[in-house]
C-alpha cells in the first residue's frame, strides 16, 4: 500500500481559460467563480452525461471534432468529459476544447492542462450546455512520480452536482494509485461534508479488478457499466468509468447507462480509439428535516 501525502487545496480568484496552478510544495486548485446563466429548461434533476477519450480528435488521421460533436448532440448530452486534448501544439495548432465548445453551439468549457507538449499544452477537459448553471470550475494537477507524465483533473460545479474529468497514468501502477489518492483528497477536502453529489469520470487506464479501481471503490460508487470501452475497433478492455463520491452517492439514481457503439451521426471506429460512456442520472432533492 502506498502512502498518500496530505494535500492542501487553495482557491485562486479569477477566470481561468486554460491553465492549472503550477506544482510547488502543495497541490493547488485553479478555479474560477463565474456563474453562467441558464438559457433553457431541463428535466428536473435529470442529466445526460458522457465521458469520451477523444484522442485529440485525430486517431483516424482526420479531424473528427465535428463528428464527435454530432454524436454528443445525438446522445442529448448536457455535459461531456473529454480526455486527450491539445491546446495550440504543433500537432494540433488550435485550442481544441474551445473549438469543440463552439461546435456545440456556444457551450461552456474548462481545460485542465497536464503537460507542456509540442509548443502548447495537452490534457483533459469538460464542456457543458449553457442550461447548466456553473457555480465554479477549475483543475488540479496529479503528480507524475514514476509514471509516464503528469496528469490532471478538471471540474465544473453546477447547482445540483459536481462533474469531474480525469485521465490517469498508463504506465505505472504506483503513480496511478497516487494520482487517484490526490483526487480522493481533493474530493474529501472540498465535498466530504457536502450533500452535493460529486461525479468523477474519464479514462482510468485500469481494469475493473485492478488495484486502482479497488482503491477508488473505497470512496466512490461505480455507476457505469463494466463493458469494454477500448479499443473502439475491437473493444475488449473496460478502462473508462463513471463513479460517484460517497458523500452523497445515495442521491444519484441511474436511469440509463451504456457504452454506445452505433450512431446515425458518426462512426465510433473513426471518431476515436475509445468508445464513449453515456449516463442518464437523476439527482434526488436534499431531504430537509423538520
Amino acid at each position: 500500500m502506498i502512502s498518500i501525502r496530505p494535500i492542501l487545496v487553495l482557491s485562486l480568484a479569477g477566470v481561468i481559460l486554460s491553465g492549472c496552478a503550477s506544482k510547488t510544495e502543495k497541490t493547488k486548485v485553479t478555479e474560477s467563480q463565474e456563474v453562467t446563466p441558464g438559457t433553457q429548461e431541463v428535466s428536473p434533476n435529470i442529466y445526460s452525461l458522457v465521458t469520451y477519450n477523444v484522442g485529440v480528435f485525430n486517431k483516424s488521421g482526420t479531424n473528427t471534432s465535428s463528428m464527435v460533436a454530432s454524436m454528443m448532440t445525438e446522445l442529448g448530452a448536457q455535459a461531456v468529459s473529454m480526455n486527450e486534448l491539445d491546446s495550440c501544439t504543433t500537432r494540433n495548432p488550435t485550442f481544441q476544447i474551445g473549438d469543440f465548445a463552439k461546435l456545440m453551439k456556444g457551450w461552456n468549457y474548462q481545460f485542465a492542462p497536464a503537460i507542456n507538449y509540442k509548443g502548447g499544452k495537452y490534457g483533459v477537459g469538460i464542456v457543458s450546455s449553457p442550461e447548466l448553471k456553473i457555480i465554479r470550475k477549475g483543475c488540479i494537477t496529479l503528480d507524475k512520480l514514476d509514471g509516464a507524465e503528469q496528469r490532471a483533473m478538471g471540474f465544473m460545479e453546477f447547482e445540483d452536482f459536481v462533474f469531474c474529468s480525469t485521465h490517469l497514468d498508463h504506465r505505472s501502477a504506483s503513480a496511478q494509485l497516487a494520482q487517484a489518492g490526490i483526487i480522493n483528497t481533493w474530493a474529501k477536502e472540498n465535498y466530504g461534508n457536502s450533500d452535493k453529489p460529486v461525479i468523477l469520470c474519464g479514462d482510468f487506464n485500469a481494469y475493473p479488478d485492478s488495484e486502482t479501481i479497488s482503491f477508488m471503490k473505497r470512496e466512490w460508487r461505480i455507476i457505469s457499466p463494466l463493458q469494454p470501452t477500448f479499443s473502439a475497433k475491437n473493444p475488449t478492455n473496460c478502462i473508462d468509468y463513471f463513479m460517484v463520491y460517497n458523500n452523497a452517492s445515495s442521491r444519484v439514481s441511474i436511469l440509463q447507462a451504456s457504452v454506445p457503439t452505433v450512431f446515425s451521426s458518426g462512426d465510433v471506429t473513426v471518431a476515436s480509439d475509445h468508445l464513449p460512456v453515456f449516463m442518464k442520472v437523476q439527482i434526488a432533492p436534499v431531504q430537509v428535516l423538520n
